[in-house]
């Protein structure tokens, strides 16, 4: 048996002290446990005896007995150095005001009970000081265990030193600090995961309005009257840039999130074409803007898979992107995809930049970037593929970097497991390319009220005005209780809610509008920076029936509010869609 478990079978010594002996017999009724040692005493006398020749872990102490009353004799335990750690529970059957109760506590009292005592508040409060005398005691076992241990090892120090001491200072000192070293660098990682979800999330609100401005500024009659074609390349370029904002917080944010274990897959048997055309409808402007000629190869058959597909196109779209950045104007990259035995194998090839040799096997650490030069020509902090590793190791995947060194392109391939063939026995469906803001501008807003709710007064008027151009009637709020109120005074058909408001948030706001009449009918869309799966299922039980990240893309809201609108008979109340 080890040292600690014949500790924590030991049983435990409480003193009990009352001059009447019924006293004493209740008391030990009560408090009658193999864990327990009781010990009487009738007198203060006794009891002073008891507590220097032995050890207690409290002392129940009655305060009326004659010669020397309970504070008497706990003014005397407190000062004297063995002695003075005892705590003490007062009981009691006359001192029952404020005074005496002040005056029980001034002595050292941890505890002050009236007669009768009620059994089991006592057996309670005896039983946390039992414990808490264990784990002091278990702690003194260790101690002394690690100050015997420390007391070895100094002696072998010493000897050591003796030997050889310049040699023995050094290990010393480098391991002490090495030791130093992994604390902080443990502690930096946190911060930095901490530091990087809080950015993302930050960001997110000032990429909102420059989204719906850049929107309004398309959509504005007045738009092409100072050029038409300098304008649209203008908006062309404030996009693309917006775009790649968007892009750097999520991957900011999903890094984050993989790395502190909150991150996961919605997997589902999806088509492997479906995923590389999402890819590249998403990389198609920064391959456009470059001027490169891309080439698709897939394999003759349809392949299918058993994968998350939103975050499987986030991986070649990232991989695509890169190649797009360090490819020069009218180079050529190209998507080749197949079939190897049971695995899926994804090849991204371009005729780019290259990777050092020196560079090749750290290009997907966090921040790693291949070129350090004063005179680099591509921007980026180095997370987009650090998040196509993760994200492809969540997948039971592989990625792997390939270059023959500096301006020579470079090559990632992607192995995915599980690939399944199916023989094609129809011709296939053309590819639908994402909706643009454009595509959605003819459609038929249905005369659809609604309501935006931000404290980002900036964010909340560009909406409204993008949506009123859209032909939606919009009114809008700047905190939950003045939601709340406009949905009071005229419910709208849908509602775009902010989550961090003032007064009132977003998910309090949101249950107040279910429960007014005709709430359950109303489309409530939670629109806001949090996006981990923890705040999905906050807005999801607070009522709302879709989720969506800041900035929101306008085509995607379009394509919503059309499902959202009252001509949409299928759509069942209070239905709920995460993205």
């Amino acid at each position: 048996m080890s040292a600690r478990e014949m500790n924590m079978e030991q049983p435990i010594n409480i003193l009990i002290v009352d001059d009447e002996p019924k006293n004493l017999t209740v008391l030990e009724s009560i408090l009658d446990s193999p864990g327990y040692r009781l010990v009487r005493a009738d007198s203060a006398d006794k009891a002073l005896l008891a507590l220097l020749d032995e050890e207690f872990a409290l002392l129940i102490l009655d305060i009326s007995m004659p010669g020397m009353t309970g504070f008497e004799l706990a003014q005397m335990i407190k000062e004297r150095k063995k002695t003075a750690l005892v705590p003490i529970i007062f009981l009691t059957a006359y001192y029952n005001d404020d005074q005496h109760v002040i005056e029980g506590y001034d002595t050292g009292a941890v505890d002050f009970l009236h007669k009768p005592v009620n059994a089991t508040v006592l057996r309670s409060k005896v039983a946390v000081f039992a414990d808490l005398h264990r784990i002091q005691r278990e702690s003194a076992v260790v101690n002394r265990a690690l100050l015997a241990e420390m007391k070895e090892r100094r002696n072998a120090e010493i000897s050591l030193k003796e030997l050889n001491e310049v040699l023995e200072q050094r290990v010393i000192e480098r391991t002490e600090a090495l030791h130093e070293l992994t604390a902080k660098l443990t502690e930096a990682d946190r911060h930095k995961d901490e530091f990087l979800a809080l950015l993302a999330h930050e960001l997110r609100n000032p990429l909102a309005p420059i989204r719906y401005g850049v929107q309004l500024m398309r959509r504005s009659e007045n738009a092409g009257e100072s050029g038409g074609s300098v304008d649209d390349k203008v908006l062309d370029m404030l996009e693309r840039q917006l775009g790649q904002m968007v892009r750097l917080v999520d991957d900011l944010l999903d890094n984050s999130r993989i790395s502190q274990g909150k991150l996961t897959l919605q997997k589902q048997r999806i088509e492997l074409a479906t995923v590389l055309s999402e890819a590249v409808e998403t990389s198609r402007p920064h391959i456009n803007a470059g001027g490169h000629q891309l080439t698709v190869v897939m394999p003759p058959d349809p392949v299918f898979i058993e994968a998350d597909g939103t975050r499987l196109a986030q991986v070649f779209s990232n991989l695509l992107n890169n190649s797009a950045k360090f490819t020069a104007p009218g180079g050529r990259i190209q998507l080749a995809a197949e079939v190897r035995g049971h695995d899926i194998v994804v090849s991204i090839k371009d005729t780019g930049v290259g990777i050092s040799s020196e560079k090749l096997p750290r290009i997907f650490e966090m921040f790693m970037q291949a070129d350090h030069s004063l005179e680099k020509t591509h921007g980026g902090l180095g997370i987009g593929l650090t998040l196509v590793k993760k994200l492809v190791e969540m997948h039971g995947g592989a990625v792997e970097a390939k270059s023959e060194g500096h301006g020579k392109g470079s090559e990632f391939v992607v192995r995915l497991p599980g690939a399944v063939l199916q023989a094609l026995k129809t011709p296939p469906a053309k590819n639908k390319s994402v909706l643009s803001a454009d595509d959605t501008s003819d459609r038929s807003s249905d005369g659809l009220r609604i309501l935006v709710a931000d404290d980002n007064q900036d964010a909340a008027n560009a909406l409204a005005t993008l949506l009123k151009i859209m032909g939606y009637q919009v009114r809008t709020a700047n905190d939950g209780l003045q939601a709340v109120a406009e949905a009071t005074e005229s419910l709208p058909d849908v509602i775009l809610m902010d989550i961090g408001m003032p007064r009132l948030n977003g998910y309090d706001a949101c249950r107040r509008i279910r429960e007014l009449a005709g709430g359950e009918n109303v489309f409530l869309i939670a629109l806001t920076g949090w996006g981990q799966d923890e705040d999905k299922q906050r807005s999801k039980e607070a009522g709302f029936n879709r989720h969506m990240l800041k900035p929101i893309d306008i085509a995607a809201l379009q394509k919503l509010l059309s499902e959202a609108s009252p001509s949409n008979k299928e759509r069942p109340a209070g239905y709920h869609l995460n993205s």
